[in-house]
This record gives C-alpha cells, structure tokens and sequence, in this order.
C-alpha cells in the first residue's frame, strides 16, 4: 500500500510545502542563473522515469550552453568550464530543487532511484536486474547517500535494488535525513569521474 497511493500522497504534500517555502530562494537562485552566464534559467533533460517511460526533468542550469545536453555526468570531462557559482549549486545540489515540480505532477517521487538519461543503457541495464526500473525515480536515494558520483554504475544499481527490496516509510524517512547529511557535507560529487569509491561493491555485498 504504501508503494502506491500513500508514498504519492507524502509526495504531494511535501513537494507543494517544498514549492511555497522555496519559491522566493529559487527565485533568487534564478536570477543569478541568468547574471552568472548566457542561456536559460531552466534545463531540460529526458530521463528514464517507471518501467522505462520517458519524461523530460526539470533542473536549474548549472553548465554553460555548450555542454552537450545529454551528456551524462561522469563524462564531463572540462571542470574548469564552470563559473564558481555554477560549481557551487552543482555541489550544494540547489540545481535539482526544480524537480519539486515533476514530484509534484507525478513523474518523479522524492526518495528513490536517480533518474537515468535516455542514452544511459548501462545503467539502464544493470537496474533491469533489480527491479529499479519499475519504480518512480526519486530526487535522492540510497545510491546519492551511499557516494553518488563516486560510485560504479554496477555499484549504483545495486544499491537502487536494495532500495526496492527495503521501501518503506520508515527507510524513506532514513533516506530523507541522509540525504540533508550528504548534501551537506557536500561529499560525492565529481565531475568527470565515475566509480572512484571501490570499496562500494564490498559495502553493498556486506550488508
């Protein structure tokens, strides 16, 4: 029960609360999107939503225009492209807060698996084998608290099965505050890179 209509019921609730109070902070985050650098506010970008549906996430644009669009993450190779403030909302997280509204109009769920870019078949793959393509991705998970950019793909796709295997309020809860930790710490991001925490598989294996 709680993998349907409750968990969509604590979506709406809390994303549209999340809308309210950071409307005006997200307001601020824009207008210095647009001081910062040429090109939009917004991004755009079609992810893997549940059971391998397409939808396009929302995100503040955190990279210069000439970035390729649907370059995933760990093959962004040119770090010092990035502004300071570009750097900093990349870190802090502050880019994903537009997802707020795809939680909000149902494509999206706050706690679960990191939306896949269309192009990611790797990842696409290995969440096949754990069920994490039949859930809604969420705007953090286990794999985001767990190292994040750092991790393997093989890594990440575990650890979003291990989410499935384990859903419920009380590990949504869980992952919700890690999450607040993590992004605080500001650990996991990094750009260019994939898979530098190798001693995730055995963690994942352990538990």
């Amino acid at each position: 029960m709680y993998k349907s209509c409750f968990k969509r019921l604590i979506d709406v609730a809390l994303s549209f609360i999340g809308i309210i109070v950071l409307a005006i902070p997200m307001l601020i985050v824009a207008v210095i999107i647009k001081i910062d650098s040429p090109g939009p506010v917004f991004f755009k970008q079609k992810r893997v939503g549940l059971h391998k549906k397409h939808f396009n996430i929302l995100k503040f644009r955190s990279m210069p225009t000439t970035v390729p669009k649907d370059m995933p993450t760990h093959q962004f190779k040119a770090e010092d492209m990035l502004s300071n403030w570009q750097k900093f909302i990349r870190k802090t997280s502050i880019d994903e807060l537009p997802q707020l509204f795809n939680i909000f109009g149902g494509s999206m769920t706050i706690i679960g698996p990191r939306p896949a870019l269309w192009n990611q078949e790797d990842l696409i793959a290995q969440r096949d084998k754990y069920g994490a393509n039949d859930v809604k991705p969420g705007l953090t998970g286990l794999a985001q608290i767990s190292g994040r950019d750092e991790l393997e793909i093989e890594v990440k796709a575990r650890l979003d099965g291990e989410y499935v295997k384990k859903m419920s309020l009380w590990f949504d809860i869980k992952m919700f505050f890690g999450s607040i930790f993590y992004v605080l710490k500001r650990d996991g991001v990094v750009e260019g890179g994939t898979g530098a925490v190798h001693n995730a598989k055995e963690e994942v294996e352990a538990k």
